[in-house]
């Protein structure tokens, strides 16, 4: 993920809260995935949005899970750990008025991750801190929570990046200088 341009915010680039701004704190390892990135890959989660359940894992500023609902996901599990960002986060739900959708969970993603299941999620998103290496940690325990034809966004360095194993395959992919952004599809092919 790369900066934004206009400092401190992004927004969110689609559906009903399009233009809507969201705070960008200044923290070790946050790097909110670009509004284009964003908007292709929300591009390609088009078709299957609509009433999904999505699960952001390491949200930062909640813009995925977010972007999800705006454009018609059911439901939106945000995780994050750092209380000033999930206090932020929180703030954002509550500005939009979206604490029917979207709940925030202030934890460990991992930790959560070995916890009871909050159900199974249609779409996932995993872009943790790069410097952190938790890829395969969490996909190594991420699959419990996934329905049995998830989606999972994986993004990781423009330089390389995890793969999520055996029945996952690839849908598409893209690349920034900064960041590869791919998204998979389990048990598909």
């Amino acid at each position: 993920m790369t900066r934004p341009r206009s400092a401190g915010s992004v927004r969110i680039v689609g559906g009903r809260w399009r233009g809507t701004r969201l705070a960008v704190a200044d923290a070790p390892g946050l790097r909110p995935t670009s509004d284009r990135a964003r908007e292709t890959l929300f591009n390609w989660l088009q078709p299957h949005l609509p009433g999904a359940r999505v699960l952001d894992l390491f949200a930062g500023t909640g813009a995925l899970g977010l972007e999800a609902v705006s454009r018609g996901a059911r439901e939106a599990v945000l995780v994050e750990r750092d209380p000033a960002l999930a206090a932020a986060i929180e703030a954002s739900v509550a500005r939009l008025d979206a604490g029917e959708a979207v709940r925030v969970v202030r934890a460990d993603a991992l930790d959560l991750l070995r916890a009871p299941l909050l159900g199974r999620f249609d779409i996932a998103f995993l872009d943790p801190p790069f410097d952190a290496g938790l890829w395969a940690a969490a996909l190594e325990r991420l699959p419990p929570w996934l329905a049995d034809y998830a989606w999972l966004y994986v993004e990781a360095p423009a330089t390389g990046g995890p793969e999520p194993g055996p029945g996952w395959r690839l849908h598409r992919e893209g690349r920034s200088r900064e960041a590869r952004h791919a998204l998979y599809r389990r048990g598909a092919g």
